[in-house]
């Protein structure tokens, strides 16, 4: 993980240091590299990853939202924070899918809430999940998995690129899939959160136009899981 911080205000900048520093300490995690710089052209010249971004709006050339929107056009994974005093931006900068809009001062609480969320998120981005087909295993990455379906004595594995047929079967999937973002709505749909288009009380619309069945006594328990993982990624 690689985090970058982007201020023109050095004592904003310490600020963000501070408690990224107190929270991985919190959490008994070793800091990962944290780079900053005082204006926006500098960090899109950076060449290294950038994981978790820091960006101020206000600052002299490249303004933040710039900056933000070149960065999701080079890496639509980058997990932006807007941290700034000028609340009028937050529409401008949610076009963008900015992660966080935090307000200055920082919050410490607040903070590591959102901080967390965020390594959650990156480490579900990251992790690839191995598809293993009659033909061989596939790296797959778990945000492009939408759906695993139970079908014809079959487990089907539906992505955003492609289609494979598992040789595991739907217990497997069950408990390789990460739970902070997958669920099982019916006994042979294990389903990504992060795909869903719409549902009812008995069908769930996917990316792709795919479909899952949902199980009514799932229901509640499943659209509170929803709401909750819909919470995290605010």
């Amino acid at each position: 993980m690689r985090i970058l911080i982007c201020d023109d205000d050095p004592l904003a900048i310490e600020q963000i240091h501070k408690n990224l520093k107190s929270f991985f300490t919190y959490k008994h995690i070793k800091c990962p590299e944290v780079i900053s710089y005082s204006c926006g052209e500098d960090l899109l010249n950076d060449t290294g990853n950038k994981d978790i971004v820091f960006l101020d709006i206000e600052m002299p050339g490249m303004n933040g939202i710039y900056v933000g929107n070149e960065l999701k056009k080079s890496n639509p994974a980058v997990i932006i924070f807007i941290v700034t005093s000028y609340s009028e931006y937050l529409d401008e900068a949610m076009r963008f899918h900015v992660f966080r809009y935090l307000s200055k001062p920082l919050e410490q609480q607040r903070f590591f809430r959102n901080m967390q969320d965020a390594v959650n998120l990156y480490h579900t981005s990251t992790l690839l999940i191995p598809v293993e087909t009659k033909n061989g295993v596939h790296a797959i990455s778990a945000t492009d998995i939408i759906v695993v379906e139970a079908a014809e004595r079959k487990v089907m594995v539906y992505t955003v690129q492609k289609n494979y047929e598992s040789v595991r079967n739907m217990a497997y999937w069950l408990d390789t899939l990460p739970k902070s973002c997958f669920f099982q709505t019916h006994r042979s749909f294990i389903i990504n959160l992060g795909h869903i288009t719409d549902f009812d009380h008995t069908l769930i619309h996917l990316t792709n136009q795919l479909t899952a069945y949902l199980t009514r006594r799932k229901y509640r328990t499943f659209k509170d899981a929803y709401l909750l993982y819909l919470e995290s990624m605010r």
